[in-house]
């Protein structure tokens, strides 16, 4: 049994009321909600548990043949052929702040295909959804890529590894190049959020270096169906797996950033 993506909409939804009734509007570290460090800058809320313990608990009860890939219970998909890959709040450290740039991100896959793909954000209700060869949404309205084609006049965002001070493949030097090539590069603390953006043509292109698979598989698959190419930060094509790199971009743009990227 296949879900619709209704039913991933529904998860996400859900999962988005669970962050959006947590969220404190206040800089800082002087919330409610109790905040864990994973790594040095890397951070963990109760409100991702909550969240991702409601989205598992409702694919086990519903599917409960498939696999889990989840940022916070990690990767429970045991060779199955249909793998739910899921991070419960993308932005952790915006949300720890108080700054209102996060997001639900879920995404389906039979046989390593990305099939349906939802990234919702709760605090601006926007809700974009893909289903392969079917186009992509936000809200129910259709969206495309930007059609900019010259890379001076584009505005790109990137993110950057959790290790970013200790690992000397940062992407500081691909973000200090595209700074002079671009009108700018953002950095908004989502990579789901990130991607959908580009999907939309608010962004025309995203990179990123290192990044677990949970963060961009549902982005990945709404960029690729509004347009966007897809790749690897190489060039290559765009695989499933522990610390990947990601190039999104409109057709026109994408050979152009990959140039830039790998003019090392």
């Amino acid at each position: 049994m296949s879900p619709s993506l209704l039913d991933l909409e529904t998860l996400a939804r859900s999962a988005g009321e669970i962050l959006r009734n947590g969220f404190e509007p206040r800089p800082g570290y002087g919330h409610r909600i109790d905040i864990e460090h994973k790594g040095e800058i890397d951070l963990v809320t109760e409100i991702d548990r909550q969240s991702e313990q409601y989205i598992i608990g409702e694919i086990k009860r519903r599917f409960p043949n498939h696999g889990i890939y989840a940022e916070e219970s990690g990767n429970n998909s045991d060779g199955q052929h249909s793998i739910w890959y899921i991070d419960p709040l993308d932005g952790t450290i915006n949300y720890a702040h108080g700054v209102p740039i996060f997001s639900v991100s879920i995404a389906y896959t039979e046989n390593g295909e990305l099939l349906l793909a939802v990234v919702y954000d709760p605090m601006q209700d926007e809700c974009f959804t893909a289903q392969k060869g079917q186009a992509a949404w936000m809200n129910g309205k259709p969206i495309h890529v930007s059609s900019q084609n010259k890379l001076l006049d584009s505005l790109l965002v990137t993110g950057f590894p959790y290790d970013v001070r200790t690992n000397p493949d940062n992407n500081f030097d691909n973000h200090a190049r595209l700074m002079k090539s671009t009108q700018g590069v953002r950095r908004l603390g989502s990579a789901a959020l990130d991607l959908a953006y580009v999907a939309s043509g608010r962004f025309d292109g995203f990179w990123e270096l290192q990044i677990e698979p949970y963060d961009i598989a549902a982005g990945a698959l709404i960029a690729r169906e509004a347009g966007a190419v897809v790749t690897g930060a190489l060039g290559l094509p765009l695989k499933m797996g522990k610390a990947m790199s990601i190039l999104a971009a409109n057709p026109q743009l994408h050979p152009q950033i990959l140039a830039v990227i790998n003019d090392k």
